[in-house]
């Protein structure tokens, strides 16, 4: 496909999974410098994600300068150490300042650290940051009742619920008490990365409500020991369907590529394993829409 075709089926793409800065570890670009650059692919939105510090502040006190820039950006909280852990009032100020997600712990999950520690390859921080483990569970196996209090919150908002990098035994806990809180949009992301799912698992995560979210970053040749090729990527959407896929970019790393090069090379790649446009531009455009609350 030419390069004017893939622009025309990727125009008004959402990316949920934008690493812009500032932030503790390396970044290519800020969030407003991320932004500029999305306008490039007509990028209706991007979600800004730290793993360190709530990024509805830094967006707040952009605000001037994403004035008059086309691709909107909203911001989000992710529940590790740095923040406390599951925060309940962390998140309440989040998602009341206008933040869209909250993730359930990335770096300090137990399945985060146990990939790190076997050496998963993760950039380090300019600074020196104590690490400790963030658990959703007690010693009884029961969800926390901070949990409980968060989960609350996100469904009085609308917000969206990641995952994290949880294991999938914690996220089908957590999940199944979102759905009976009422909480109506949920996202697990690369599922076969640090997570360690697998398909049938993630159907399971869909009947819950869930969409799979994977990563152009793992899926892209011009990314430094990307993870797999696109006909890995394709058999995923096949067996989960596109309806519950959600293609995002995890990118903003320095020395990594821009999001939107990315998305091209790789929803290039899809189309030409036969994939339908249609679905393209429902896994980069309609589901990730939805989940950031833009279209209901």
């Amino acid at each position: 496909m030419t390069r004017p075709a893939i622009e025309r089926v990727l125009h008004g793409l959402v990316d949920l999974h934008c690493h812009s800065g500032p932030n503790p570890l390396p970044r290519r670009f800020d969030h407003v410098e991320a932004a500029r650059d999305g306008e490039r692919l007509g990028m209706r939105a991007f979600l800004a994600k730290s793993h360190h510090h709530n990024t509805v502040m830094d967006l707040l006190a952009m605000a001037d300068r994403l004035a008059g820039v086309s691709t909107a950006v909203y911001g989000g909280i992710a529940l590790n150490a740095q923040v406390g852990g599951i925060n309940p009032y962390a998140v309440e100020m989040s998602l009341r300042m206008g933040g869209r997600c909250v993730w359930f712990p990335t770096i300090s999950s137990s399945a985060h650290i146990d990939h790190h520690n076997s050496g998963g390859g993760f950039p380090r921080p300019t600074v020196p940051l104590t690490m400790s483990q963030v658990d959703v569970r007690g010693p009884d196996g029961a969800l926390l009742p901070e949990v409980g209090r968060v989960i609350e919150i996100i469904a009085e908002t609308g917000a969206l619920l990641s995952a994290g990098h949880m294991a999938p035994d914690d996220i089908r806990e957590v999940f199944g008490a979102a759905r009976e809180a009422g909480v109506r949009r949920m996202v697990v992301s690369h599922p076969n990365f640090v997570i360690g799912s697998d398909p049938a698992q993630c159907r399971e995560f869909v009947e819950l409500g869930a969409y799979i979210e994977h990563e152009t970053s793992m899926y892209d040749p011009e990314v430094a020991q990307r993870k797999w090729g696109p006909e890995v990527l394709m058999d995923w959407i096949e067996k989960v369907g596109p309806e519950h896929t959600v293609l995002a970019s995890d990118l903003g790393q320095a020395g990594r590529p821009f999001p939107v090069d990315s998305f091209i090379r790789v929803g290039s790649a899809l189309l030409d394993l036969g994939l339908p446009e249609k679905d393209l531009q429902q896994i980069v455009r309609v589901n990730p829409s939805y989940l950031l609350g833009l279209d209901d």
